[in-house]
């Protein structure tokens, strides 16, 4: 069974990569990082796993349809899709933001996820069978000042339970998890650079845990799995816990218990 991931060059996107080879996937990663790319296929290979890297912007709609029936050419029906490619930006205002920067995140985050979904979703529904899972975030279910992550998360949201309507009936499930702060390289990045602080993630959840990317990747592959057979157009938080803590910490009348 072929799994594509986009992104799966690094981050979210390695760890499912990684862990759908894991369970003997045929692993395609479609990234731009061609040379982190061909590391990871390196290490799966030698690993005895089956792993192929093929260069793509998937903001691109034309090249990522010719690049979807290339795959399927070459290395059988794509049975699996992780549309994870993504960028993150830092806080900031709506009115100060950069607009270029805006735009060039939006033809990644949703409109990279559109292209690939469709791309890859018309092979699978003319099969009956296929499962797809999109990385959205906590952003997909609250704002934060992120004036164009939040919002393209928000849109991979509603893209997705649209999908798994349209797509359901033709024996293709489509979901979707939503991680918080999860300790990928870019994250790591900004907490080496002051950006982020290490210790306020960790008291940010429910539990004493900071999500790493196997973690989501365990969450996707179970989705992805036989034992997610009646599960359709669910957008799994994959949170420690982030998001009940926040509205529990929030009460205006006090709280039981607090680690602050």
């Amino acid at each position: 069974m072929t799994a594509v991931v986009t992104g799966g060059a690094s981050g979210i996107g390695e760890a499912c990569v990684r862990r759908l080879a894991a369970e003997g996937h045929s692993v395609a990663i479609l990234d731009m990082g061609v040379e982190r790319g061909n590391d990871v296929v390196r290490d799966l290979t030698e690993a005895g796993h089956s792993a192929h890297m093929f260069a793509c912007d998937v903001s691109d709609c034309s090249k990522m349809e010719s690049l979807a029936e290339q795959i399927e050419s070459e290395l059988g029906p794509v049975e699996i899709l992780i549309p994870a490619a993504g960028i993150l930006e830092n806080s900031g205002s709506v009115l100060d933001m950069d607009v270029e920067a805006h735009d060039r995140l939006w033809q990644v985050n949703y409109h990279g996820s559109l292209h690939t979904a469709r791309a890859f979703g018309r092979t699978m529904m003319g099969r009956g069978r296929g499962s797809i899972v999109f990385i959205g975030s906590t952003n997909s279910f609250a704002p934060f000042p992120l004036p164009a992550y939040s919002p393209s998360k928000f849109a991979i949201l509603r893209l997705m339970q649209m999908l798994a309507i349209e797509f359901g009936r033709k024996g293709v499930r489509v979901n979707g998890v939503a991680p918080t702060y999860t300790l990928t390289p870019a994250l790591k990045a900004r907490i080496e650079s002051g950006e982020r602080d290490l210790e306020v993630i960790k008291k940010s959840g429910a539990i004493d845990i900071v999500v790493e990317p196997r973690h989501v990747a365990d969450a996707v592959h179970f989705l992805c799995s036989d034992q997610a057979a009646a599960i359709t157009g669910v957008m799994l938080p994959v949170d420690a816990g982030w998001m009940a803590a926040t509205l529990y910490r929030s009460y205006a009348g006090g709280v039981p218990w607090s680690d602050t």
